[in-house]
């Protein structure tokens, strides 16, 4: 089975929030993600296998250097088969393209391999305020 990847890729809102529900193992929301990534995205990635959305990626942007990952998500059956690494790479080819100087990733404590080792991200200082 081909696995593609697609900058910008298409996508509906049902099965986007299908995968996101697997991925984070949260109950099936009703997220407009259409309207959310046309207003705030740079661009995103869509990973399919046979026509199912297996993989996504949103990449968000200040408008000029910086672009950040967000929502991160592979479903939970194509897990450790370098779906993620796949989809972290074609977002920074996306945003590279773009003429974006620095991609950012926040992520969870249990997620720094993945992130450092696997993507190449490297540790910066950073600060963060609940709100």
């Amino acid at each position: 089975m081909t696995i593609t990847y697609e900058w910008r890729g298409d996508f509906d809102n049902a099965s986007l929030n299908a995968l996101h529900a697997d991925g984070f193992g949260s109950p099936v929301a009703r997220t407009d993600w259409r309207t959310r990534v046309s207003r705030h995205s740079l661009g995103w990635v869509c990973a399919r296998e046979d026509g199912s959305l297996i993989g996504f990626v949103n990449v968000v942007w200040d408008g000029g250097a910086h672009a950040f990952l967000l929502d991160t998500v592979v479903a939970a059956h194509r897990r450790s088969r370098g779906v993620g690494a796949a989809l972290v790479a074609a977002a920074a080819g996306g945003a590279r393209a773009a003429k974006c100087e620095w991609l950012h990733v926040d992520f969870e404590e249990h997620l720094r391999s993945f992130y450092a080792d696997v993507c190449g991200f490297r540790e910066t200082a950073a600060g963060l305020i609940a709100l």
